[in-house]
């Protein structure tokens, strides 16, 4: 069975691939060199000539603070990539699981977010990522929305590798601790997308379509994430922080605004698919182990 999964660059679709290709799929990934999703033509001539039995689009642009000056990318990917890419799967009749984000929220709901909640973006990236998810409904009912938040790895930048690299440096960290989330591991992330295109690829006519969360087991701040790590990190490695702060996020502006709370409700997809997200101190646990062993690879 193929697969084709866009982003192939990116810090899911690295741990991806290997676990789509452990479960014998034939894998085709494409980036922005082979494949610009923001390129009608180009998206249509790619899928017609990989012919997959399934499509994971984990292309986006994802700079949140930079799309609110960027505007015209963060829209030419999130939403007309992600509209080309379903158009050109529904012709050939392809199925497509495509990657969302917790920022289509805006955080005032302090519980849990179900997936039909009322969405409301303070961000252009968020913004651009709804209408992401609008363009793929609105062209294949063969489509399953996958949000997430918080993603982290041991490839490409993340808020883990960050915090790593600043404890080596600095005495002292300064984290925001009134933004409320789940972190997800890229490797817990992966095996729920494998999961799903088994249960694709075996009879999508069986198939629930629609919109699931799937994000790590156990909310969290940032600050209290940042904490864990440093913890975690002095048991394997040389760490010069000694305290970590936490600070209101009005004494660490950024260009783009943040939710408060984005916390996702994950009951729809165990119920649906019995894929039970995992605690994501597991995965933080075994990216220490891995960046930080005694042969770590680059931290890049």
């Amino acid at each position: 069975m193929r697969v084709l999964v866009t982003g192939n660059r990116g810090m899911l679709v690295q741990d991806l691939v290997p676990v789509l290709k452990g479960c014998g799929y034939d894998v085709h990934c494409a980036d922005r060199e082979d494949l610009d999703i923001s390129q009608e033509e180009h998206v249509h001539r790619a899928v017609e000539s990989c012919l997959p039995k399934l499509l994971i689009n984990c292309a986006a642009y994802t700079e949140v603070d930079n799309a609110e000056t960027q505007k015209d990318r963060a829209f030419a990917v999130n939403r007309d990539g992600a509209g080309f890419l379903a158009e050109a799967c529904a012709k050939l009749e392809i199925p497509v699981i495509h990657l969302s984000t917790d920022y289509v929220f805006d955080g005032d709901k302090r519980s849990p977010y179900l997936e039909d909640d009322p969405v409301n973006p303070l961000s252009i990236y968020g913004l651009s990522k709804w209408e992401g998810e609008q363009a793929i409904r609105s062209r294949t009912d063969q489509h399953i929305i996958i949000r997430t938040s918080w993603l982290f790895g041991c490839h490409g930048r993340n808020f883990v590798k960050t915090i790593i690299a600043m404890a080596r440096e600095k005495d002292e960290l300064r984290v925001v601790s009134d933004q409320e989330g789940c972190p997800t591991w890229t490797g817990h992330m992966s095996n729920a997308l494998a999961l799903l295109a088994g249960e694709i690829l075996r009879n999508k006519k069986a198939v629930p379509w629609g919109t699931y969360h799937y994000c790590g087991v156990g909310n969290t701040t940032w600050y209290d994430f940042a904490l864990r790590i440093t913890e975690e990190a002095k048991k394997r490695a040389e760490i010069r922080t000694v305290r970590v702060k936490p600070i209101r996020t009005s004494e660490f502006p950024t260009p783009a605004k943040r939710p408060a709370w984005s916390v996702l409700d994950c009951a729809k997809i165990e119920r649906t698919f019995q894929i039970r997200p995992r605690p994501w101190l597991e995965g933080l646990l075994k990216v220490l182990d891995t960046l930080l062993g005694e042969n770590p690879p680059k931290v890049n």
